[in-house]
C-alpha cells in the first residue's frame, strides 16, 4: 500500500462533494450525532461501487452510455429531492426553528438510508473505483482480488474519518447558528440551492 494510495484517497475523499455536502447539512441540522450517522451512511454507500470494481462490473458502467445515464438521472432526482425536501424543511436535513418544533427529528435508519442513496446514485463513483483501483494492483500478480478489496476498504476507512471530522465540525458550528432563526433558514436554503447545483452539475457529467 504506497504513500501515492494514501495521498490520492485523501485528496479524493476531502474534496467536497454530494457525501460531504450531506455530512455537513446533517451535521448543521442536527447536531454532531447526525453528523456521524450521515458519514457512516456516506461509507456505506460506496459498498456497491466497490462491489461492482471487484466483480468487473464497473467495466460496464464505464463503457455502457445507456447504465451510466440511467444512474446519473436517479441521482439527479434524488439530489433534487433533497434540495426540495431540504427548502421545505421535510427532509432528514431539516433544522429545527420555532415553527417545526412539533416535527419529530428523522430517525437513524431514515438518516443512514438517505446517505448511502447519496453514494450509491452517485455513477462518478463506479467509474473512479473501475479507474483508480487497478492503478495500484497489477492484474497478473496473485492475490489481486484480495489485495483491491484491501484497498477498497482502506479508501472507505478514511472516507468515515474524513466525513467524520466534516459532521462533527459542523456540529460545532451549529453551537454558534442555533437560536438564529434568520441565519438557520438560510443555512438551510444554502443547502436546498446546493444541492440542485450538484444536480444541475451531474445532470451535465458525461462518461
Amino acid at each position: 500500500m504506497t504513500w501515492e494510495f494514501w495521498l490520492t484517497s485523501i485528496v479524493v475523499t476531502a474534496t467536497p462533494g454530494t457525501g460531504a455536502l450531506f455530512t455537513v447539512a446533517a451535521g448543521i441540522a442536527r447536531g454532531a450525532r447526525a453528523g456521524v450517522v450521515a458519514a457512516v451512511g456516506c461509507t456505506l454507500g460506496i459498498v456497491p461501487h466497490m462491489v461492482l470494481a471487484l466483480s468487473g462490473a464497473a467495466a460496464l458502467m464505464a463503457t455502457s452510455p445507456v447504465a451510466f445515464g440511467i444512474v446519473k438521472w436517479l441521482g439527479v432526482a434524488y439530489l433534487l429531492y433533497l434540495g426540495w425536501g431540504t427548502w421545505r424543511q421535510s427532509s432528514v436535513l431539516s433544522m429545527p426553528d420555532d415553527a417545526h418544533e412539533g416535527h419529530a427529528p428523522p430517525t437513524v435508519l431514515r438518516t443512514i438510508g438517505s446517505a448511502v442513496l447519496v453514494n450509491l446514485l452517485n455513477p462518478k463513483l463506479t467509474v473512479f473505483f473501475f479507474v483508480f483501483l487497478p492503478m495500484f494492483v497489477a492484474s497478473d500478480e496473485p492475490g489481486a482480488f484480495l489485495h483491491m478489496a484491501v484497498l477498497g476498504a482502506v479508501f472507505m476507512a478514511i472516507t468515515l474519518a474524513i466525513f467524520a471530522v466534516y459532521g462533527l465540525g459542523a456540529a460545532w458550528l451549529r453551537g454558534y447558528v442555533l437560536g438564529k432563526p434568520v441565519v438557520m433558514r438560510w443555512l438551510n436554503r444554502g443547502f436546498a440551492a446546493s444541492f440542485v447545483a450538484l444536480a444541475v452539475v451531474l445532470a451535465f457529467t458525461h462518461q
